[in-house]
């Protein structure tokens, strides 16, 4: 049948050719088989990660000795032990107090370090050696070395203070001076490494702002506190978190340096747990202990990251 269009009248447009279908995508050959790549690493991690963590779980809930054959379920009866456990919070003192004047010096120092390197000193690879070189030693080398230097009699520390008319002081015998004295110990073994992340995020930084700053007149200090601090933000905040986490699992050193001494006053945490599973033998006190701790750990990153993304 056909239609008549009146005299006139726009010719009604034709209809608009509706878009081709999409091609129908054939699967690629093998894309099923990813998992496959990613099982080895899901393997390992759940042998020597996730299980361990369960099995310690467990044992925390548990009465499990070294010299036990047979273990009761104790249920949470191991936490309300470690709460009420004086040695246990003296143990936290001990670490948060480590923490705290170790924390501190080992970002100051490193930003202090990697700004002096960045300057342009003569002699680059000589300073970056020398700051950087005692992290690569061994704990037990440093010990060593550290305890040469705290001897009463003959170590090079009390040799100073006599030469400047001072007393000799207990480095590693007085209450109030060990911990200080792992904190140096520690401050100078581990700060090359906050030392590079500095002078690594100091070398990517862009230098028109610096140079835009000193066009303006601002002199040395001005565009270090003005320019180049802020942009070092977000690697302070980093390193920050890194060296709390790291101090608050501090182990090695006291125990070799001082096996917790004098009288407990350097006592972490970490080698009370260490004391009561393989010295005491209870096994399951010491996991729950660990387990108190491993939450703390928690809330101290989770409260980090809250604070520097409010800051940033």
């Amino acid at each position: 049948m056909t239609t008549t269009v009146p005299a006139g009248a726009a010719a009604p447009a034709p209809p608009e050719p509706s878009p081709p279908a999409p091609p129908r995508r054939r699967p690629a050959r093998g894309a099923g088989n990813g998992g496959l790549f990613v099982l080895p690493f899901l393997t390992l991690f759940g042998l020597f990660l996730v299980w361990p963590v369960v099995q310690g779980l467990w044992m925390s809930l548990t009465d499990a000795s070294l010299t036990l054959r047979e273990t009761r379920f104790v249920g949470f009866a191991n936490y309300a032990e470690a709460f009420g456990d004086p040695d246990v919070w003296s143990s936290l003192g001990n670490t948060f107090f480590f923490t705290a004047i170790s924390s501190v010096p080992l970002v100051l120092i490193a930003l202090a370090m990697a700004l002096l390197v960045h300057s342009g000193l003569a002699g680059q690879w000589v300073w970056r050696l020398a700051y950087f070189a005692p992290y690569l030693l061994p704990v037990t080398v440093v010990t060593l070395i550290w305890t040469w230097l705290y001897q009463p009699d003959l170590g090079f520390g009390n040799q100073l203070l006599g030469a400047l008319g001072m007393e000799p002081v207990g480095w590693l015998s007085d209450e109030s001076v060990a911990m200080w004295s792992v904190a140096a110990l520690t401050v100078w073994w581990t700060v090359g490494f906050n030392f590079l992340l500095y002078l690594a995020a100091l070398q990517s930084l862009p230098a028109t702002y610096d140079e835009a700053a000193a066009l303006d007149g601002a002199g040395a200090w001005r565009r270090l506190w003005s320019v180049t601090l802020p942009q070092l933000r977000r690697t302070t905040a980093l390193v920050a978190m890194l060296q709390v986490l790291a101090s608050l699992k501090v182990f090695d050193q006291i125990y070799i340096l001082t096996k917790g001494g004098p009288n407990g006053s350097t006592r972490p945490i970490l080698e009370y747990v260490y004391d009561v599973g393989f010295t005491g033998y209870r096994l399951g006190y010491a996991s729950a202990v660990s387990y108190v701790f491993f939450a703390i750990v928690i809330v101290v990153s989770v409260a980090q990251l809250r604070l520097f993304r409010q800051e940033d």
